[in-house]
Parts: C-alpha cells; sequence; structure tokens
C-alpha cells in the first residue's frame, strides 16, 4: 500500500532533479539562519551556485555529533525559539546529549514519513497499535505514535516497562500491530509463553514495525516465528528526524528511503570518499525539508550500502539494507574487524538456543580473547555433556568459518541473560576498563 504515491513512484531523475532544487534552498537557508554553517560554507566557498548536479553534494563539509554538543543545546537550530513547538534529544551517556527541535511544519512532515513507511508495511486505519517504546526524549515512541494516528490506527501508547501487562493489553485489546525493539520484541514472546499465552490463537497480532537497534535478517526469521507475525525493519536517528528516513515494505528487500525528504550517501569511512556503487560503507545523511534543524552530510557510523534499482513492490526511490554494525561498535579482536551482527547471524541460524547472548571481550596478557554467552534451551542444557560438546563445537566451526578467528562459546541456563525493554546490550569489552 502506498501512502504518497505520486513521490514514492517517482523516475529516478525526477528524484534527483528534485533533490537538487532543495538542497540549494536549503544551503541558503542554512547559511543565513545557521551561523555553524555559514562559518563552514565560508571556509569551503559553498553557496548554492555550487550545487549544479546530485554529486556536488561532495563539496559540502560533514557534519558529525561533535557540532550538535559543540552547540548545545539550541546553537544549531535555524528558527526563533518561538516557532519550536517540540523537543527531543539523544540518552547523553556519554555526555552532552545532542538536541534536535520540531516547528509545526517539521511535526506535519514527520508523522506523513511514519505514515508512509506503515503504509508500506501494510498498516491500515484498521489496525490497532501496541507502542512498547518509551515515551520521552527519545524519538521512537512520539515518533511512531503520532505518524499511525495519521493513517488512522488506533493506538495503545503502552511506554515501556511491566511486561506481563503489557501482554494482558495486547491480548485484551486485540493489537494486531507491535512497535518496540526487535530484542523486546523476543522477550515479549518469551515471557508470553511462560505466562499459558497461545502466541496464534490467543493474541491478533500480524505486523510488527521494529528499530532503534541492529537486528539481523535471522532475528527477524525468529521474531517471526515466535509472535506469528511479519516483522518489518525502519531506520532513523534523532540527528536527523527520528524514525523515517526509511522502512521496509512487504518485499523485505532493503528500507526504502524518503529521498524527497533526504539525500543518503555511503563513504569510506576512513576517508571520507564516496563509495563505489554497492558498496559498503558508512551512511551520511542531508535532510531536505527540516526548518528547525537543517543538517548538512551528518555522519551516522552506521554501516550499510544503498540500492537504487527499482523495487518489486513499484517504489522507486532508494533502498538501504540493514545495517551490519557501526564504526563505533566494531569490534576489533586480535587484528580482525568483527560486527556483532556476523555473530548473531550465525547463533539465530543455530537450533537449540535462544535468541539471547552476550559478547565478552577481554585480555589474557596482550591476546585479545572473545567470549560469547549464549543461552541454550532448556532441553540442551540439561542435556549429556557429549550432546553439549558435539553442539558447542559445532556453534565454534560456523563462527571460525564466519569471522575468520577462533571465539570461545559459553551455554548458559535459560533467563540468566539480563533482558531489556529497550535497546539491547549486546557488547561488554572489558579492555576498556583496564
Amino acid at each position: 500500500m502506498f501512502w504518497s504515491k505520486d513521490r514514492e513512484t517517482m523516475p529516478r531523475k525526477d528524484i534527483e532533479n528534485l533533490q537538487v532544487e532543495l538542497l540549494r534552498e536549503n544551503i541558503e537557508y542554512a547559511y543565513k539562519n545557521v551561523p555553524l554553517y555559514k562559518k563552514k560554507f565560508d571556509e569551503y566557498g559553498i553557496d548554492k551556485n555550487s550545487i549544479k548536479t546530485i554529486e556536488d553534494i561532495q563539496k559540502l563539509p560533514f557534519t558529525t555529533k561533535d557540532d550538535f554538543r559543540d552547540n548545545y543545546p539550541f546553537g544549531l537550530f535555524a528558527t526563533d525559539m518561538k516557532k519550536i513547538v517540540r523537543i527531543h534529544s539523544s540518552s547523553g551517556t556519554t555526555g552532552k546529549p545532542t538536541v534536535v527541535g520540531y516547528t509545526s511544519k517539521d511535526l506535519d512532515t514527520w508523522s506523513n514519513l511514519i505514515a508512509r513507511i506503515a503504509a508500506a508495511a501494510g498498516v491500515t486505519d484498521e489496525d490497532i497499535v501496541h507502542i512498547a517504546f518509551g515515551y520521552g526524549l527519545f524519538t521512537g515512541g512520539f515518533g511512531l505514535h503520532y505518524g499511525l494516528e495519521r493513517i488512522g490506527a488506533a493506538i495503545v501508547p503502552a511506554s515501556s516497562g511491566n511486561t506481563k501487562r503489557q501482554i494482558m493489553l495486547i491480548k485484551d485489546y486485540g493489537a494486531t500491530v507491535l512497535v518496540c525493539t526487535p530484542s523486546y520484541a523476543l522477550h515479549i514472546a518469551e515471557v508470553a509463553r511462560e505466562s499459558g499465552i497461545d502466541i496464534k490463537n490467543d493474541l491478533k497480532l500480524r505486523i510488527g514495525m521494529f528499530g532503534a537497534e541492529p537486528w539481523s535478517n535471522q532475528m527477524r526469521k525468529k521474531i517471526e516465528e515466535e509472535l506469528n507475525i511479519k516483522a518489518y525493519d525502519n531506520y532513523g536517528l534523532s540527528e536527523i528526524m527520528g524514525p523515517g528516513f526509511s522502512g521496509e515494505c512487504k518485499q523485505q528487500d532493503g528500507m526504502h528511503i524518503a529521498e524527497d525528504n533526504f539525500i543518503a550517501e555511503i563513504i569510506n569511512p576512513e576517508t571520507g570518499k564516496t563509495a563505489k556503487k554497492d558498496e559498503y560503507g558508512e551512511l551520511v545523511i542531508t535532510t531536505l525539508t527540516k526548518e528547525a534543524l537543517p543538517v548538512f552530510r551528518y555522519r551516522t557510523r552506521d554501516i550499510t550500502r544503498i540500492i537504487k534499482e527499482k523495487c518489486a513492490c513499484g517504489r522507486t526511490f532508494a533502498r538501504m539494507e540493514k545495517p551490519i554494525g557501526r564504526t563505533d561498535d566494531m569490534l576489533i579482536i586480535r587484528g580482525v574487524n568483527v560486527f556483532p551482527s556476523q555473530i548473531e547471524e550465525v547463533l539465530f541460524s543455530m537450533d537449540g538456543v535462544s535468541p539471547h547472548y552476550q559478547i565478552i571481550i577481554d585480555k589474557a596478557g596482550a591476546l585479545d580473547i572473545a567470549t560469547v554467552k549464549v543461552e541454550a534451551n532448556a532441553n540442551l542444557f540439561f542435556d549429556e555433556m557429549k550432546k553439549q560438546k558435539e553442539f558447542l563445537d559445532k556453534i565454534n566451526n560456523e563462527l571460525k568459518s564466519s569471522l575468520g578467528i577462533d571465539v570461545s562459546v559459553k551455554l548458559v541456563e535459560p533467563h540468566s541473560i539480563e533482558r531489556s525493554e529497550g535497546k539491547a546490550k549486546r557488547i561488554i569489552d572489558k579492555r576498556k576498563f583496564e
């Protein structure tokens, strides 16, 4: 289903022409209203006339999280505070949070972008949507809420916490759509089973809209099996808007980027140069329609690639693959680059383990050591030692084949790894605390 078919099926040339037009306008707007960009554009000799083709965006300087922190809290806003009607920010767990503002026009744009990705996933005005994201400074809860309301769906703003009560509401209210992190979706399925809920017959869930953390296709399969739904990915980050930048259609073959509102690039994270076609690299985003906070070439640190071929659904917007990791989450173990998603793909392809794991990195002398703790199903955990050893050997061999290094796998009892109602804590790097 389309929300704005005329835009979502535009010819590629028309998409790029629109992007160039909006980019030129945005450069002029930011130059007049944001001191940081006036300074940067002057340093680079940039004005709107510097942009003739979409490739000319490479002339612009990057924006980073440090730019947000250095201009904390409102230094990047392009409008007076009297026009700002909403403020969100990052969690700020590693310093000052990144602060973002929205005008009424921005909120209207945001709601339509969410409605677009929800419609692509099959959500309609007949659905009842259970939102288990936290409501607060985090953009996920409010972003999805108002966009799904725009479609006409009935919203249950459950927020996070108290999983048993969440399940009661999902069952009693007849929710058909679940919105939360993918790891929390698995936790909901686990608690529902333990509470005697027959998920297939007692619940009416049919669609899951999941985001806010990386998740693999193997994890998608687990969620779909456990909750008897179709699970759709969506992507966004607070610095450029929040969720709504991209989302999957029913083909589940990449997330369609809202190219009439953003320009997406892939760069080599080390050199900053544009990556080759279909090559993996760091996602860089430029906003085209943000009024309160225009952002140019924001370095997301997420590693993905972009596909520009027309999708089987009929949409012509480029698609981004699920991020395979982040440049700041990439683990270097004995000189080998490892992304947690690689480990997740292997673990979730194995029968006999639950979808709950942690990666612990430590040192033995000068040598890095990696241990993967994964919960075994009850039957396997209490099985005879010989079968456990054979299963461990199988996982170790698969991980070595995928990663190119040896890691230690440790089977732990069911429920021994802490569950999260938000983003799961997958990595414990003890090397950082020495």
